[in-house]
């Protein structure tokens, strides 16, 4: 016979006993003001591959950021600058999304599946990448 105390520590073990499926979670930080240094910094470098939430925030007082995500084929591949716009060619890149338009001190988050490889983080506003802000991330098995 179920009484509550068996209904507890029933739901308890079930509690336990069931696997999570949380995604990992990558805190971005984006910083810099125009015509100086920028950075784009990641908590973790290496991942689990699987479903990871990229949090990003916007620490500059008066610079909008963005971030893009793109799939590199390795973690040495060369990414083109198109230099009469001061911006990476996106379209040579295999995009996986991107949180646009941070305005100062503002945050943004994108949700995705990572396969195993090297990845890319990158704020592609005009001249961003080229001051800095850019960050390898790996995601292993």
């Amino acid at each position: 016979m179920l009484n509550y105390k068996n209904i507890l520590a029933v739901g308890a073990l079930l509690c336990v006993a069931t696997p999570s499926f949380a995604a990992t979670i990558v805190k971005v930080m984006e910083e810099g003001e125009g015509g100086g240094t920028m950075s784009l910094t990641v908590d973790q470098p290496t991942v689990k591959a699987g479903d990871v939430i990229f949090q990003v925030h916007n620490d500059a007082m008066t610079e909008e950021h963005e971030m893009v995500l793109v799939k590199l084929k390795s973690a040495d591949q060369k990414v083109a600058v198109l230099q009469s716009k001061h911006r990476v060619d996106e379209h040579q890149l295999k995009s996986l999304g991107e949180v646009s338009e941070l305005k100062p001190g503002s945050d943004g988050s994108l949700k995705t599946k990572l396969t195993p490889g090297s990845y890319l983080l990158l704020c592609n506003i005009k001249g961003h990448y080229e001051a800095g802000m850019h960050a390898l991330l790996t995601a292993v098995k």
